[in-house]
């Protein structure tokens, strides 16, 4: 088991479900943390190198899919740090845009490398085919779950997302 440390498995109703749906977890974590998530400072140094480096920051709210104060705090950190610059826009003065600088781009290459990196070395634990297999497996699920989805909203039945 990956985290017999850090997890109390009983491995007597641990079924093979549990187990996949734990490391699917285990993944998404991982992704999210070690790589950077979906609003995080890295993610705002990609979406704004594959711009042309610069955004007004509506937009960039809108590309990161993230909400407004968090953007702003992420923002005001790389700002600290000399990796963006905001100021008005000419066009509309009551806009900001955010541009990265130099440093700003030359981050946002090596988070880029990184990232590319990561994507190789991750999967480089399987064999050929594996994962155009693994890749197989889990368009199926992910067409069965959204599935699942769509029956859980139209009977009303999301009482375990209340959590």
């Amino acid at each position: 088991m990956c985290c017999e440390k850090h997890c109390a498995h009983d491995e007597r109703t641990e079924t093979p479900e549990r187990r996949v749906l734990h490391d699917i977890g285990f993944f998404g974590h991982f992704i999210y943390t070690r790589r950077g998530g979906r609003g995080g400072k890295q993610h705002v140094l990609k979406t704004l190198y594959y711009a042309d480096g610069q955004m007004t920051q509506r937009v960039l709210l809108e590309k990161t899919k993230t909400t407004s104060a968090s953007l702003s705090e992420v923002v005001g950190k790389l700002e600290s740090a000399g990796l963006v610059e905001r100021e008005r826009s000419e066009a509309d003065r009551r806009q900001l845009v955010v541009r990265l600088t130099d440093e700003g781009r030359a981050r946002a290459e090596a988070v880029i490398a990184d990232k590319e990196r990561f994507e190789h070395d991750a999967f480089s634990c399987l064999g050929p085919g594996e994962l155009d297999e693994l890749l197989g497996l889990l368009d199926r699920l992910h067409d069965h779950w959204e599935q699942l989805k769509r029956n859980e909203d139209e009977r009303g039945d999301t009482v375990w997302l209340k959590n």
